[in-house]
């Protein structure tokens, strides 16, 4: 049921989209009549979307044949907006692609030069003006937001690091992973010399 929902919202969000930016729809025309099926793990959800040119259509619980396929998790869904990341995602194992790959940048890339004129659309509700001054104010808050966000985090990070010690720091790891590398060498050396003795 819920997941219907779901992708009957991303559908109309996505054709609103297509009305809202019209260089979505010229990026989109290589990807025209293509299916791209994405399939995320963590929430064992499939969905694909189709393009024919003039709408775009998303399909719940799909296990068709697809021109790609990607297979990823929540985490590297955000990541998946930078067409360049791609190989490293796939190098990584964070995501698995059947397929065509130029069909993911298509549809990356498409996304992610999104960049709606919001106070073009605004200003005929709330005139030039109106709308500018509501854009401008929105971009204020959103980047207040986002400062604020950072330096929280970094509080939090030290907090947990520093004065509680429930998280490892950095130093600590970068130490560890020394003294792992130096005893892996040691038992490596001590074995060959076990195996010289033996034989």
């Amino acid at each position: 049921m819920w997941v219907s929902v779901l992708t009957a919202v991303a559908e109309q969000a996505v054709n609103r989209l297509l009305t809202l930016e019209p260089n979505l729809a010229s990026d989109l025309q290589s990807s025209a009549h293509k299916v791209l099926a994405l399939t995320l793990t963590d929430l064992n959800l499939s969905c694909a979307l189709h393009y024919n040119g003039k709408h775009c259509f998303v399909y719940g619980n799909y296990h068709d044949s697809a021109d790609c396929h990607i297979t990823t998790s929540v985490d590297s869904l955000g990541e998946l907006k930078d067409p360049s990341q791609l190989t490293r995602l796939i190098r990584s194992g964070k995501l698995d692609l059947e397929g065509d790959l130029h069909l993911a940048q298509s549809y990356s890339k498409a996304f992610a030069n999104l960049n709606i004129d919001w106070a073009e659309h605004l200003s005929r509700y709330l005139g030039d003006a109106g709308a500018e001054h509501l854009v401008s104010s929105v971009k204020q808050c959103a980047n207040s937001a986002q400062q604020h966000s950072k330096s929280w985090q970094q509080v939090v990070t030290q907090l947990c690091q520093d004065e509680l010690n429930v998280t490892v720091h950095p130093l600590e790891l970068q130490q560890f992973k020394a003294q792992t590398r130096a005893l892996s060498s040691q038992l490596a050396a001590l074995e060959q010399r076990i195996n010289a003795l033996t034989d």
